[in-house]
């Protein structure tokens, strides 16, 4: 039976031109040669993960990358054949999903080389050497990397597809971490250069995430990794990136609201004087930040109105005045859509664009178009 489409007033509006587009600027700053890997972890950042991934391919992606191995498994049982990263570590128990999901995972040690060498396979398991020089996270010391390359190279079992590292501070261009990431580039090639000298090709070589793609063309190698910039959100206004979602509800109920009465929890918000106030059917539970409470205002009709009280898990209220234009049923944007952006948001709560678009729930149906 095929799906029925969720109908709902409050929805997240992709624009898969506007994510083309973005890929397009990406290619063009990297240039021809660098391959293009295309992160569609969390969800694809929040936009939808199968969706988001036949775009990219369809846009000339050669990769994607995944956080999970579920992340991994829900694409496969899309259709999408073509070659997946795990970039986070997955637990030895998963190694069969791995091996059975052709799924390129990461590695680190020494100890999980082992058990990925030991996971039944029907040919050789691909996987990619991460190297940390100054993330702090997941990662072998640079001066390990020929080391368990030729872990890697003896195992017979598995077989090095790339040498990978993360940048931590490569969208800053402040002097101090400017040098700093250039200092984790000098620290990976001689990484790398550990692994050619002893005998063992390295494979892919690959560094760049969204900043170092702006900032750093040393860092592009043999792929490119850009994550948030393909969302829409550049480090650098000079090298632009188009906001890819936005989030739309609807005003669902009017109300008159009297003087000296309060709205919603806490009574946080009082009216001053008698208006009326429009329920909007999106919360905290759709991801709408409740430390937007009294902090935001929405678009009806081209018309900014503030937040009037707490954000519900499910509604929020705004303050429509006291002889509003709005009606029932009209159009809200939350963000986006030449409102104001998710970066925009997240700086009123002193947070990244990332989290805002990530945590849009699960129930907010995706609606896809270009």
């Amino acid at each position: 039976m095929e799906k029925k489409a969720v109908l709902r007033a409050t929805q997240a509006i992709i624009h898969l031109d506007a994510f083309r587009r973005n890929i397009q600027a990406a290619r063009k700053k990297a240039g021809p040669h660098p391959k293009l890997c295309v992160p569609v972890k969390a969800n694809a950042y929040g936009h939808g993960a199968v969706a988001v991934s036949r775009c990219a391919l369809e846009a000339g992606a050669e990769y994607l990358g995944v956080a999970t191995v579920g992340e991994g498994a829900e694409l496969r049982a899309a259709g999408i054949s073509a070659p997946i990263f795990l970039l986070s570590q997955p637990l030895p128990q998963e190694l069969p999903d791995i091996v059975a999901l052709g799924l390129t995972p990461f590695v680190s040690d020494g100890d999980f080389i082992d058990a990925a060498a030991a996971a039944p396979t029907a040919g050789r398991l691909t996987v990619h050497l991460k190297v940390d020089t100054g993330m702090g996270r997941l990662g072998c010391r640079p001066e390990e990397a020929a080391a368990l390359a030729a872990k890697i190279a003896r195992s017979g079992t598995l077989a090095l597809g790339g040498v990978a590292t993360h940048l931590s501070v490569s969208g800053s261009p402040e002097p101090d971490d400017m040098a700093y990431t250039k200092e984790q580039l000098r620290r990976f090639r001689e990484a790398a250069a550990s692994i050619k000298a002893a005998g063992i090709d390295p494979g892919l070589l690959h560094a760049a995430n969204s900043g170092g793609l702006v900032f750093h063309e040393d860092s592009y190698f043999d792929m490119v990794r850009p994550g948030i910039f393909l969302y829409g959100y550049s480090p650098a206004d000079g090298v632009a990136a188009e906001p890819v979602m936005e989030l739309r509800s609807a005003v669902t109920a009017v109300k008159k609201i009297k003087k000296g009465e309060a709205v919603s929890y806490g009574r946080t918000w009082v009216a001053s004087e008698d208006t009326y106030i429009g329920v909007i059917p999106a919360g905290y539970a759709d991801g709408l930040p409740r430390l937007l409470s009294n902090n935001h205002s929405v678009s009806i009709r081209g018309k900014a109105y503030p937040l009037a009280g707490r954000i519900c898990m499910d509604q929020c209220m705004v303050n429509l005045g006291k002889n509003p234009e709005v009606r029932r049923w009209d159009e809200v944007v939350l963000f986006g859509g030449g409102f104001i952006s998710a970066a925009g948001i997240a700086e009123k709560i002193d947070t990244i664009s990332y989290e805002v678009i990530c945590r849009i729930g699960a129930r907010v149906p995706r609606v896809y178009q270009g």
